[in-house]
């Protein structure tokens, strides 16, 4: 799998809605970052789909190399 391209060095910090369904762009190809486009037709990569378990603020990766995707676990501090 080849690597995804970093949407950014730092996270996204969004407001969800409780039971709503986002769609977190794994790619980091998608123009509506952090969230998929559809920009991933053309790569291996597929967008993460996730239920909000509450109303509130989560911060979602933008570097694309998280561990706890689609949250950011810091990862984005060990990048070049």
């Amino acid at each position: 799998m080849s690597d995804p391209v970093v949407a950014s060095k730092t996270p996204f910090a969004v407001e969800v809605e409780e039971g709503k369904i986002y769609s977190w762009c794994s790619c980091g190809l998608s123009q509506t970052q952090p969230f998929c486009d559809g920009s991933h037709s053309t790569t291996e990569f597929k967008p993460i789909n996730f239920k909000a378990e509450k109303s509130d603020t989560v911060y979602l990766c933008g570097c694309k190399h998280t561990k706890g995707q689609p949250f950011c676990d810091g990862s984005h501090s060990k990048l070049t």
